[in-house]
């Protein structure tokens, strides 16, 4: 056997060695289990590079724009935990509207109600956001209105109004 061919099966024993001991510990597992998103994350990316370098049509903006907002709603759930969904979800439908908004404005040809469609799933999907991350606050806002409302009750008791 040459020299240059023990280099080579000696390289390729050391980096296939390495590889087992690096799956026995569990790293490529937690890259998996961590990473997984990016399967999202990239084929989004592509479609819109397909677009913007002229060589695909603007059809490819709608998956695209969907692929990159759950992929990013997904890393949010991977690393703050599954539990964040809960607050998330309305993400789900953003992801539509942004689809939606990116294929109108690049298209060369304008679609009745996409725009619309896009501004509608859009508005809910805020409405949603907001009623989701808020809903905790809300009970205490309304505790504090029933509070105002009833101190001022109390106070204007007794109290006529006079003149008209």
């Amino acid at each position: 056997m040459s020299d240059n061919n023990k280099l080579t099966t000696g390289i390729v024993i050391l980096a296939a060695g390495i590889i087992i001991l690096l799956g026995k510990l569990g790293v490529f597992s937690f890259l998996g289990k961590a990473l997984w998103p990016l399967l999202l994350l990239i084929p989004g990316i592509v479609f819109h590079l397909w677009h913007f370098w002229r060589k695909g049509p603007s059809e490819l903006l709608l998956p695209g724009g969907i692929l990159v907002v759950y992929s990013i709603l997904f890393f949010i759930a991977n690393f703050w935990g599954w539990s964040t969904f809960k607050y998330t979800w309305p993400g789900l439908i953003l992801g539509i509207a942004i689809g939606l908004y990116e294929y109108e404005r690049f298209s060369p040809t304008r679609q009745n109600g996409v725009l619309i469609t896009a501004g509608i799933l859009g508005a809910v999907s805020v409405i949603l956001f907001g009623i989701t991350l808020f809903s905790h606050a809300v009970i205490y806002l309304l505790a504090a209105a029933l509070i105002i409302g009833g101190i001022w009750l109390i106070a204007a008791r007794g109290k006529t109004r006079r003149g008209w």
